[in-house]
């Protein structure tokens, strides 16, 4: 398929895959601070991309940008409330910056999240609610 045919939309997401890979290659590469701003121009683009505030926070503290990988970590945690990994990624920041009780409180729910999740999954619940003998 020739660029002619494709979609804005289409164009634009294929742009965002771009980028998102030639970040990734410089964070590899130790260079995260230009891997940080392509993560930023990426949300930009779509501002809830969720692979590019997982990068950006990942850069920065790379960096040793630590208030702005915590303001980075914390934006997505708002973005994806559930999700332990960036409840972890936020323990990590807030580690690195020397907020340990901070730290430890997202560790901690991160741990939680993750438990919800393995129960949700658990074979032991089912649907009806009951615990299929279990206390």
């Amino acid at each position: 398929m020739d660029q002619a045919s494709l979609s804005d939309e289409e164009i634009c997401q294929r742009r965002v895959v771009e980028l998102l890979d030639r970040a990734i290659a410089l964070l590899d590469a130790g260079d995260a601070r230009a891997a940080a701003e392509i993560f930023r121009c990426v949300i930009k683009i779509d501002d809830r991309n969720i692979e590019a505030h997982h990068g950006l926070a990942r850069a920065l503290r790379d960096a040793g940008q630590h208030e702005a990988a915590i303001a980075a970590a914390l934006a997505l945690t708002v973005l994806t409330p559930a999700d332990p990994l960036a409840h972890t990624g936020l323990s990590i920041a807030l580690q690195q910056a020397g907020h340990i009780p901070q730290a430890e409180a997202a560790a901690a729910r991160a741990r939680i999240l993750e438990w919800k999740q393995q129960l949700a999954e658990s074979p032991v619940n089912d649907p009806g609610g009951e615990q299929n003998g279990l206390c």
